[in-house]
């Protein structure tokens, strides 16, 4: 059964930090792409960043979040530095086999951060 859970979230103040994790009981693990979306209050959900190989990010977090994965504990993480505000949202990670595909999705964790 595939499933998707995220962990980490909670309130920071502005210019604080969190860790995100994605624990995933997903088959082969390693073959897919995994990333992180968020969607504030009223906002569509939007594209965070991503990993298979390499790691690609949004323009309004590169520089500040960082996404990683270990494949021996079918984990994805999300690094997140210099907490604005603006970033407060619910994050979820998705499981993808194509480019723009994701196929499996977690429930979310709210991230708050206040001013």
């Amino acid at each position: 059964q595939v499933q998707l859970v995220e962990s980490g979230g909670g309130l920071v103040q502005a210019g604080g930090s969190l860790r995100l994790s994605c624990a995933a009981s997903l088959r082969a693990f390693g073959t897919y792409r995994m990333a992180w979306f968020r969607q504030a209050s009223g906002k569509d959900r939007e594209f965070v960043a991503s990993v298979s190989k390499n790691p690609n990010y949004a323009d309004s977090v590169k520089g500040r979040f960082t996404i990683s994965r270990d494949n021996a504990k079918n984990t994805v993480y999300l690094q997140m530095n210099s907490l604005r505000p603006e970033d407060t949202a619910v994050y979820s990670c998705a499981a993808g086999v194509q480019l723009g595909s994701y196929i499996h999705w977690g429930q979310g964790t709210q991230v708050t951060v206040s001013s």
